[in-house]
Order: C-alpha cells, then sequence, then structure tokens
C-alpha cells in the first residue's frame, strides 16, 4: 500500500492484485514477485506465499522446473521489507515480542528449500538484486543477470549482516573479493556477478522479454537445463566488459583474509594519502568511505562470520547468521541504522560503539555465539 493515497477506493473497486503470481508456461512454472512499487521487496506474506508455491511445484508431476522474476523493469527483488521489520523490532523492545523473527524463520527456510528443490530453477536478476533477493536468486541452478542488474549485499550499511545464506553463498569467490563484497556492500554490475561466480549467465535485457515465447516452444525429450538455458541465453551473446576485474589487484591487497577490519581501514588510509592517479584513489576513497561509516560492530562481525561460513554447511550458515541477526535486532545497531538511512533519512547514524577500535573482541565473539541451545534452535531441523 503506498503512503499516500490519493483518493479512496470506490466500494465496487477489485481486491489489489496478489504480491506473488504464478503461471505455468509448456510445464515451467514462472513465479513472479508482484511488488513493483517496493523493487518486488518481501513482505511477510510474500515469503509465505512462495513457501506454497514451491511445495505445491514440488509434488506436481506435470511442473518440470520453476523460473523466478520480478515485475516490473526496474528490479528482481530489492531484498526484505526492512521498514516493517524495523516497525515490529521497535515494537519488540518496548513490549518483549520478538514477531520479528518469525520473519527471518519463514525466509531462511524458504531459501533453503530453494538450493534443495530438486527441479531445476532459473532466476532472472534483471534490475536492482540486494539482500533478500539474493538470497532467492543465489539458490537457482541457472542465474541469468543483464546490463540492468545491481547486485549487492550492502547490510553492513544499515548495522547488519550479509545474510540469506550469504556467508555460504560468497565464498564462491576468494577470500580477498568475499571480504570486499561483503564489508563494502559494493554493487556489482551483470558483468561483474558473472566475474564473482554469482551469476551463470549476462544477457541483454531486452532478450527476457520474450522468453516465455522461446519457453512455450521448449522441448522436454532432452537435457532439461541445456533446453533451459537455450531459452534464456541468445546464440550469440557478448557479455559486457567488467569494471570490477580492474580494481581485483587492488581488491587482493588490501582484504588479505589474515587482516583485521582495523588492519584493512588502515591500509586503504595509508595508501589513500600517497596515491596521486585518479583511478585508483577513487577506489580507495569510495572503499575507505563504506569501512569508515558502515556500523563497526557488524563489520568486525561479518568478516568473522564470512571466513567461518566458507568451513560450513548451508544449513550451518544459516543458523549461524540467525544468531548474528537476533543479536543484532535486539541488541545491535539494525534499528539505528534504518532510522538513519530509511527512516528519518538523516544518514547520521548512532553507531554503538561508534568506531572501529572502540569494538571489543568479546562484543564480536558475542555476536557469533547463538542465543539458543542447539536443540532449541528455530532452524534446528535445516539439513
Amino acid at each position: 500500500m503506498s503512503a499516500v493515497q490519493l483518493q479512496a477506493a470506490p466500494p465496487e473497486a477489485a481486491a489489489a492484485e496478489p504480491e506473488v503470481l504464478m503461471r505455468v508456461v509448456n510445464r515451467v512454472a514462472v513465479i513472479t514477485l508482484n511488488r513493483p512499487s517496493a523493487l518486488n521487496a518481501l513482505s511477510h506474506g510474500m515469503v509465505r506465499q512462495l513457501a506454497t508455491l514451491l511445495e505445491q511445484c514440488r509434488h506436481d508431476d506435470g511442473i518440470a522446473a520453476l523460473v523466478l522474476r520480478g515485475a516490473g523493469q526496474k528490479g528482481f527483488c530489492a531484498g526484505g521489507d526492512v521498514r516493517a521489520l524495523y516497525q515490529l523490532a521497535q515494537q519488540g523492545r518496548m513490549d518483549g515480542d520478538d514477531g520479528w523473527l518469525q520473519f527471518f524463520v519463514d525466509e531462511y527456510r524458504l531459501d533453503y528449500a530453494l538450493h534443495q528443490f530438486p527441479k531445476p530453477i532459473v532466476a532472472l536478476m534483471d534490475g536492482i538484486t540486494m539482500g533478500g533477493g539474493m538470497g532467492l536468486g543465489q539458490a537457482a541452478r541457472l542465474r541469468v543477470v543483464t546490463e540492468r542488474t545491481k547486485m549487492a549485499m550492502p547490510e553492513t550499511r544499515i548495522g547488519f549482516l550479509p545474510d540469506v545464506g550469504a556467508t555460504r553463498f560468497l565464498s564462491v569467490m576468494s577470500p580477498e573479493l568475499e571480504l570486499y563484497v561483503g564489508l563494502t556492500g559494493v554493487t556489482l554490475t551483470g558483468a561483474d556477478a558473472l566475474h564473482c561466480h554469482l551469476a551463470d549467465v549476462c544477457v541483454p535485457a531486452e532478450w527476457l522479454a520474450s522468453f516465455e515465447d522461446r519457453l512455450q516452444r521448449m522441448p522436454h525429450d532432452g537435457d532439461l537445463m541445456q533446453a533451459l538455458r537455450r531459452v534464456f541465453e541468445p546464440p550469440c551473446n557478448v557479455v559486457p566488459h567488467a569494471p570490477l576485474a580492474q580494481a581485483m589487484p587492488w581488491v587482493l591487497r588490501y582484504f588479505d583474509r589474515r587482516s583485521s577490519v582495523d588492519r584493512i581501514v588502515a591500509t586503504l588510509r595509508e595508501s589513500l594519502e600517497r596515491e596521486s592517479a585518479r583511478e585508483p584513489r577513487q577506489w580507495l576513497q569510495a572503499t575507505l568511505d563504506a569501512m569508515t561509516t558502515h556500523s563497526p560492530t557488524m563489520l568486525h562481525v561479518t568478516r568473522e562470520a564470512l571466513l567461518r561460513g566458507r568451513q560450513l554447511s548451508l544449513a550451518e550458515c544459516f543458523q549461524m547468521e540467525l544468531g548474528i541477526v537476533a543479536r543484532g535486532i535486539q541488541e545491535g545497531d539494525f534499528c539505528e541504522g534504518v532510522r538513519a538511512h530509511l527512516v528519518d533519512k538523516d544518514h547520521r547514524p548512532g553507531w554503538a560503539p561508534a568506531t572501529l577500535p572502540q569494538v571489543r573482541p568479546e562484543r564480536v565473539r558475542h555476536f557469533l555465539t547463538s542465543p539458543w541451545r542447539a536443540e532449541a534452535h528455530p532452524l534446528a531441523g535445516l539439513g
């Protein structure tokens, strides 16, 4: 619902269109996130609807594959409905209710089910694909991006961590690139996503406009994944240049897995003072700005979680992330980050602690310690 309604709808007006749509085209279920005015951000209701549709498709022998897409031309999915979560969290802090937790439990269960789904899934990550949108898209067997894709895990900016399985799916990259993407929240192009192994094909956005026509003619008597790939990738596909490729020497130099967050920042600052060339200075400044304005606590916690996730199973990563999420909302910077950047928009969050050196090791360890006993963990059944 929009924040301001110019006029009341007449009594006979039709009900609002569902936020998740599904139609079957030649035995392929096309599921559409249908909230374009909010860049298809996930409400709790959408998460539940998606979970229900997924189970229907799992048990329907007439459905051979799934396609996930977003309505409109601006985005696949901009993430979870952070404003709604902020309101629930604020209310919970006053009355002790943790109703916000169920959103994450349901979202993680949905994402895990997508990763484990027995039938091929295609995700059309055209346009903005961030946060919760990455949780959906990275579970797909065929991940399609375009020249319009803007992909990121920007959670540290609002006092959160890259979640929805990011501590696992970002590990397809080198540790240095994973830390750079996860800590800074840098926005990746479609070609960058291919370079980072976060996409399988990068195609022109206009090619996707007619995918249902090609899907209608897709044969089912051969290799299904090859057939799906022919539907979504043009015969002569030219992938644009990945801007990130030019920055890779800098990423490898500054985001060494052995370096603490404090050390990364100190080295960036020292290099910026010495550097005179324009392009390296621009990269150093943008990277330093992210590392010094995002939540100090969550930068430290995110670094540890990303490195730990490289050694964990997908289920264990979801379980670890949920514990950090619970700490971050109840005791951390999440509410303040959302207030500063999305509610009041003063862009002056009062982080606690305020600087990276003030974050004590015991605080980081606390955030990485589960709030629940193993048998009582809300995601104990995963895996």
